[in-house]
């Protein structure tokens, strides 16, 4: 199952002893794509702080009413290595954070949900609130990336830019973005098109631009890519009511 970024933006997040805030992005891996952490807004819980939740602790996107639910409670979270705004997330940050949970390590070539996801070590754009270090052990990873400051880069093809990014669809079960959504604009009548992420060549976050390894002519033959609606989507596919 496909979930779209932009739609799981904001979604409130509950652990099993009470709510501990809502998504407010989603970092991942420029390389294999992989999601590593979902990015959590605590509010006045945990005041400056960056909250950082690995998909082991989702497993299943499980929803309880409008929350989609973590299997940690808040004293964990709360007891876990801070990281704060404007650090960058280091290999020693990393090593510390998975022990204190004591998930396997990405690095050491685990799986989650039957693939291999997690490759070496990567870091954010300065926008995103984590820094990209310049060396060292405590070095910000340089392929973590942030799926809030992506959308709005321009798409370019062979021979000219096709749209920008409007969103991520991400394979639920293995936490992996799998497509790209992109708002073509005037250019096809703002048709919205999906496209492989093994289509992507390169991100420049210099020119702030996906480059992409397809013509122009082969974007305008491609057919529309449509969302379902939040709700429908999770409730056609997990039984919710209606108003979910």
């Amino acid at each position: 199952m496909l979930r779209s970024i932009k739609q799981l933006h904001g979604r409130k997040l509950g652990a099993s002893d009470g709510e501990i805030g809502h998504v407010k992005d989603f970092y991942f891996d420029d390389q294999s794509w992989a999601v590593r952490y979902v990015v959590v807004d605590t509010g006045s819980w945990l005041t400056g702080r960056t909250v950082l939740i690995s998909p082991h602790a989702f497993g299943p996107l499980q929803q309880d009413g409008n929350a989609l639910l973590v299997n940690l409670t808040r004293e964990q979270i709360e007891s876990s290595p801070p990281i704060y705004t404007h650090e960058p997330v280091s290999r020693q940050y990393e090593v510390a954070y998975f022990q204190h949970y004591g998930w396997p390590s990405y690095w050491d070539g685990s799986e989650l949900g039957g693939v291999g996801l997690f490759p070496t070590v990567s870091s954010v754009p300065p926008d995103t609130g984590l820094t990209v270090g310049s060396g060292g052990e405590n070095t910000g990873d340089p392929h973590l990336r942030s799926a809030h400051a992506v959308v709005g880069y321009a798409v370019q093809g062979h021979d000219g830019e096709v749209g920008y990014v409007a969103d991520f669809m991400m394979s639920e079960g293995i936490w992996r973005i799998s497509l790209i959504l992109v708002e073509t604009g005037h250019w096809l009548a703002g048709k919205k098109i999906a496209l492989p992420t093994s289509q992507v060549d390169r991100i420049s976050y210099d020119e702030s631009t996906v480059f992409v390894g397809i013509a122009k002519e082969t974007i305008e033959q491609t057919p529309a890519y449509h969302i379902p609606p939040r709700g429908a989507e999770y409730c056609d596919t997990h039984g919710f009511e209606e108003n979910c």
